[in-house]
Order: C-alpha cells, then structure tokens, then sequence
C-alpha cells in the first residue's frame, strides 16, 4: 500500500516515520516543501527519489492509499481538504485546526466523501492509559505541566491542553452534565487552566500549568479505596495499602510506550480491511476544548 507523510517534523521523525518505515507491506512516500530535510530524513530511510515530494500535487499522483499529516496546525485545514476530496484515508495530528468551524467542516467533508479521517490521540492507545480504563474511576486527576511556556489561550489549548482534554473523556465512566473550567491568564498569555468534568458518581480534573517548574505528566484514577497512578506515561505505581511499581521495559520503543504505533498500526489495519473511521467523536473533544478556549477568554476579559 502507498502511504503518504506530509510534515517531516519532530514528531513525525522520532514517533511515526520509526513505525511506518519498517511496515513490509508499506510503499512510504515523503512530502515536505524544505529539500534539505526531505533528503535527510528519505536517506535516514533509504527511500528513492521517486519516493521524495516537495508539493502535495506530486504526492497525490502517486494515488495514495492513506496519508499522514505533521505539518503545523495552520496547514491542517487546506491539506486534509486536499486529502478528503481525493479519496485518501487521513490520519491527522491533534487539533484538526484551531477554529472549531473548520474542524466541523473537516469532518462533515470526510462523512460526505464515506472517507476515513482519524485525529491522533494517542494516549488512548498507550497501553498505560488503556488499562486505567479498567480501574475504577470514581475519581480522575491528570496534571500536564511545563517550564517557562505561558502561551495564547487558543494555541495553548488546541496544542496541547487538547492530550488532557480528551484523556479525560476517555476515561471518565459516564455521560458529563456539568463542565467547570478556571484558568489564569496575564497579559494575553494562559499560565494555567483547570477543568473539572463531572457525572454520576465520578468527577475527573485536568490541570495545566505552563509555569509549574517541572515538564511531567501524571494521570491518577482511584475508586472503591484503590488508586493506580502512571507517570510520563512510563511509571505504573498501584495502590492498595502498599504501593507497587511497575516501570517501562528497557526495550519497549517510545512510540509504544507513548500509543503511537498501536494508532498507526491500528489506522492501517482499517485501510486495509476496507473500514471507514469517523472522526465524530475526536470532534467532541474539539468541541469541549473550544468551550475551554472561550471560558478562559471571558475570564480575563479578552476578546
């Protein structure tokens, strides 16, 4: 099968392109508008030239299969379009894009053309995170934090906040009825922001705070007087009475670790068996999130 990589970025260099370059069954093509970096990473993979693009055009003659995108958020909207209106299964790194109106679009497109599109949770996947999913859950914590970053509220959010957002909808055991969200924000900039999703007999927090001192990430659920923590997705402590420790295995690749290659693998599986995937409920994810963009706006009196 052909296969597109759109974006040869950090992530797509160090998460995906390890994964998709060692699938027997996967003719990879690269396409990115910098020739230095193309070459680079198509050498790193010995891939030919016929193999190498600088302009999407270039790359869709090569009637693809599927396609991933890495490239910047703001690039997202006009390449996927690209993608959807050829026929092409997309898988495509979170956010869709920065305006929920666009990411609506995006997926009403895929709907009407019955054409895959996958937004790139991974943390669904990381085996670490799926298994809390077997916990009880009476009560969710996960905190993101990092060092020096305040950002805008909008790129903030849909960047990154956008991993604890839909974490947190994942593993919550029920429908939500009440959504509360508190954050700080200075000068234009969001330092921190908390939000509280709760329901029936479960309430789950996500916290960021871009100016904690310390880049960590540490997912709690507890419920019926146990606790399993996991931190930086690698660190698995359970408690009950005494804690037990179970740490990632010297060998275990990152992208494992991390979910990735279980998505990647699990988004070619589709491709092959001919199933269409929605991106319906990565939207609602987009959804909350905007709802979380706005509530900040209106706490600091922003525009």
């Amino acid at each position: 099968m052909k296969v597109g990589c759109i974006g040869l970025g950090d992530i797509a260099q160090k998460a995906y392109l390890p994964v998709l370059g060692v699938q027997p069954d996967v003719d990879l093509h690269l396409q990115t508008r910098t020739p230095a970096t193309l070459d680079r990473v198509a050498d790193s993979l010995h891939l030919p030239r016929d193999r190498r693009h600088t302009d999407l055009e270039s790359l869709l003659a090569e009637g693809l299969d599927a396609a991933f995108v890495h490239a910047p958020t703001v690039a997202h909207p006009e390449i996927v379009t690209r993608l959807l209106e050829a026929g092409v299964p997309t898988y495509v790194d979170k956010p869709l894009a920065y305006e929920l109106g666009e990411s609506e679009r995006l997926v009403r497109l895929a709907e009407e053309r019955n054409v895959s599109l996958a937004v790139g949770f991974n943390r669904r996947h990381a085996p670490a995170y799926a298994q809390c999913a077997e916990h009880p859950r009476e009560l969710i914590l996960m905190q993101k934090n990092r060092t020096g970053l305040p950002e805008e509220p909008r790129t903030m959010v849909l960047d990154d906040f956008i991993h604890v957002v839909d974490t947190l909808r994942f593993l919550v055991p029920g429908p939500v009825d009440d959504v509360t969200v508190r954050a700080r924000a200075e000068d234009g900039l969001l330092h921190h922001v908390v939000l509280q999703l709760a329901g029936d007999g479960f309430t789950a927090l996500g916290v960021m705070n871009r100016l904690s001192g310390s880049s960590e990430e540490i997912l709690e659920v507890s419920g019926q007087d146990s606790k399993r923590q996991v931190v930086n997705l690698a660190e698995v402590i359970d408690h009950k009475g005494q804690p037990t420790v179970r740490r990632r295995g010297d060998w275990v690749p990152v992208a494992r670790q991390r979910g990735i290659e279980q998505a990647v693998l699990a988004f070619l599986d589709a491709v092959r068996s001919g199933k269409v995937l929605s991106a319906r409920d990565a939207l609602a994810t987009h959804e909350l999130c905007e709802r979380v963009v706005r509530a900040v706006q209106e706490q600091s009196g922003a525009a």
